[in-house]
Formats: structure tokens, C-alpha cells, sequence
């Protein structure tokens, strides 16, 4: 029964958006910041304020046919409190202002953490709920003070994601209207692509430098540190480590020369995804480990280096390739 309703409605929208694009306001979309005003609020009654509007039309029939006057007036106090909670939900609404949107890092797969800063200028507003898709969030906002509210959209796929239309409402005070609006932010997102899992060993003999020429023949503990919580156990020197107190991690800061090359052409026995997959696994892991890397693309090379620049190079590289 569910499904049968939502396809309905999903029916009804379609039609909405084909004959009526100024209503449904997804045509277009809009510059930051969106500001909210009475051209693009709209009301309807709920099940309950429908329900509530025929128990006072036979209050007022009572009243009338009985000529009982304090029924005549509990009925009219009703009417005028429901006719009331409209105006209050309506400015629950009103010149509200959508400024920024922003989301977080995210990979495909994964959910992507998107932030809406709302201005509620110089009142408070109450009860209201903002909806992507199928993702509801309720919230309230204090007067004069921007609010940073959270959505956790899916992922399915690297690239572009767009926000999309926001649908934002509320059923304020007494739950007999809702009262809604449209935005439709101008903001895209970059989704990087998935990571193989369980992480991939890093590739050998791609441009690195023999470890024990750099520890030093002489010196056992050369090219050793302490170990960081960030490091990775692969980096783990147990023999050396058996030995002493404390763990000790081959220091990947301290090898110059020793530099890894992550090349696409050369992972075989992958199809084009999953190699996209291994090479953001292997970036990841270069970037927790601080080794220098480089990574070759078939129309592109990147590096060699490591940080957040390289980084972000290489996973947007990654993300906006071409699909198979």
C-alpha cells in the first residue's frame, strides 16, 4: 500500500514539474543565498486539520440547531486558534535564508555529510523540517544566530553530486497545516571514488630506494622512530621493536629518495572501477604513511609529493575519469 501511494506521488510530482515549474520551483536552479517569502510558501491542511475542520462544522450545526451560545462560542475560540496556527506556521517560513551550503570529503559508497547555514534574522522559528530525497531532518533555530544543520545523503557513484531540491516545512504549532517550500541550491559536490577493501599492499620496486642502504649497514636502529598512532602497521619494525620498550616504525619521513608510482596502465587482471578503486586505496595509504608518490593516469601524471594538495589532486583526478 505504501509503494502504491508513493508512486502516486511520485507520478503527481513528475506532472508537477512538467506543467506547473514555477510552483515545484526544479527548472532552475538558484544562487546562494535563497531567501523565503510569501510568493513561494504554500499551504495545504493535514489529515488532522481536515479532520479538525469537520468536527467544528458539526460543532457549529450543534450549536446553531440548539441555540446553545457557549457551545456557538467554544466553537468560534477553535476556529480562531486554527486560523492562528496558519499565521504562525507561515512565519515559521518567512524571510528565511538559506546562505551556504557545504559538505564534507566523502568517497562513493559512503554517505556524503551535507551543512546548510540557515539565517533566522530576528526571530526564533520552531518545528521545522528539512527533506532531500528520502532523508528527513528536523530542527529549530534560535534567533539571530546562523545554524549549521547536517544531512547525510548516499552515494552511489564518483563525480559531480548535485544537492538538488530541498524541500523544507513545517506542521508548526498545532499540526492542522503544512506549510512548505522549495530551494534549489546551485551547489555541486565531488564524490571520490570508492576504496578497495581490505586495503591493497602498496606496489614494489616502483622508484624506491633499498631500505637497508638508507638505515646504514652500521646501524641497526638508523631510519627508525617512535610509533605514531597514524602510522600504519605495515611500517611496524617488529624484530627491532621485540627488543626494546616501546614499537618502533621505519621512519618513511626520513627516505628522501624513496618514492612509490602508482600507474594504471600497469594493474592488470582489473577492470576500469576497480583499478580506479586500488589507486585511491594506494593514495590513501602513501598519505597515512607520509610517502612520496606519484600516480599515472592515462592522460595525466601527478606528483611525485604527498600532503593535502597532492591528495586532493590525485582523488579528483581519480574521481572525474572517464566511466568505462
Amino acid at each position: 500500500m505504501s509503494a502504491t501511494i508513493a508512486d502516486l506521488g511520485a507520478r503527481l510530482l513528475a506532472l508537477a514539474e512538467r506543467r506547473l515549474p514555477a510552483l515545484t520551483r526544479l527548472r532552475k536552479a538558484e544562487a546562494l543565498p535563497i531567501r523565503l517569502d510569501r510568493r513561494r510558501i504554500y499551504v495545504l491542511p493535514t489529515g488532522f486539520g481536515i479532520s479538525f475542520a469537520i468536527l467544528l462544522f458539526v460543532m457549529l450545526l450543534g450549536a446553531l440547531n440548539y441555540k446553545n451560545n457557549p457551545a456557538l462560542l467554544l466553537t468560534c475560540l477553535f476556529g480562531a486558534a486554527g486560523g492562528a496556527s496558519l499565521f504562525a506556521g507561515f512565519r515559521a517560513l518567512n524571510g528565511l535564508i538559506l546562505k551556504r551550503v557545504v559538505a564534507e570529503e566523502c568517497h562513493a559508497g559512503t554517505p556524503l555529510t551535507v551543512h546548510l547555514a540557515f539565517a533566522s534574522e530576528t526571530r526564533s522559528r520552531s518545528s521545522l523540517r528539512i527533506r532531500v530525497g528520502q532523508i528527513e531532518s528536523a530542527f529549530a533555530l534560535p534567533a539571530g544566530i546562523d545554524s549549521d544543520i547536517a544531512l547525510a545523503i548516499p552515494t552511489l557513484q564518483r563525480g559531480w553530486l548535485r544537492a538538488g531540491r530541498l524541500r523544507l516545512s513545517t506542521d508548526f504549532p498545532l499540526g492542522l497545516f503544512r506549510i512548505w517550500s522549495w530551494l534549489n541550491p546551485d551547489v555541486e559536490f565531488l564524490v571520490y571514488p570508492a576504496i578497495e577493501t581490505p586495503l591493497p599492499p602498496l606496489p614494489e620496486g616502483s622508484g624506491r630506494m633499498d631500505e637497508r642502504a638508507l638505515a646504514g649497514a652500521g646501524d641497526e636502529l638508523s631510519g627508525l622512530r617512535e610509533y605514531r598512532i597514524s602510522d600504519p602497521p605495515r611500517l611496524i619494525a617488529w624484530k627491532a621493536s621485540a627488543r626494546h620498550d616501546s614499537l618502533l616504525v621505519r621512519d618513511a619521513e626520513r627516505r628522501g629518495g624513496d618514492s612509490l608510482a602508482f600507474d594504471y596502465a600497469m594493474i592488470g587482471r582489473l577492470d576500469h572501477e576497480a583499478r580506479i578503486r586500488r589507486l585511491t586505496a594506494w593514495v590513501l595509504a602513501a598519505e597515512a604513511a607520509q610517502q612520496s608518490y606519484t600516480l599515472k593516469l592515462p592522460d595525466a601524471e601527478f606528483g611525485p609529493g604527498v600532503g593535502p594538495t597532492q591528495r586532493h589532486a590525485c582523488l579528483r583526478a581519480l574521481a572525474l575519469m572517464p566511466h568505462a
